[in-house]
């Protein structure tokens, strides 16, 4: 009989990356034609361009009535962008909405204090509550302690 083969071992000789340097190399140029294109659209949305394949540019925005006004006037901005050297074949113009990212909250901005009415409905409701952990929970919220 023959020896068994391991089917399992590498066979190639190099390190596999993926396709992490491929999707870098993307990152970086929608990133410059993010940079390119920002000042030719519609003022003040941040524009973000999330591919450009094949002649079709698909931009992100923030602003729903820029990104309405960009999509009517899309062949006007394509005749505008198609003379710049990376659009020169440029026929097609994709917009999203992107949601805006949260701002973070600054926990001095979070007012961590309950009015006097409110902690004494809390402590009116808890007498209410048939569940004791509950109604425990509730008092502990109007004392403000953690």
């Amino acid at each position: 009989m023959s020896e068994p083969v391991n089917v399992f071992q590498p066979t190639r000789k190099h390190i596999k990356t993926g396709n992490l340097s491929f999707l870098s190399t993307q990152v970086a140029v929608w990133q410059k034609l993010t940079k390119i294109v920002q000042p030719l659209l519609p003022q003040p949305d941040q524009w973000q361009v999330v591919c450009y394949i094949n002649g079709v540019l698909i931009l992100t925005g923030e602003n729903q009535a820029l990104i309405s006004q960009l999509a009517y006037l899309q062949k006007q901005y394509i005749a505008h962008l198609s003379q710049i050297y990376e659009f020169k074949d440029l026929h097609k113009i994709q917009v999203r909405l992107r949601t805006p990212s949260p701002t973070p909250h600054s926990p001095e901005k979070i007012s961590r204090t309950l009015s006097t009415e409110t902690q004494d409905l809390l402590r009116n409701a808890a007498d209410f509550v048939s569940d004791p952990k509950l109604s425990q929970a509730m008092l502990r919220l109007a004392s403000n302690k953690k």
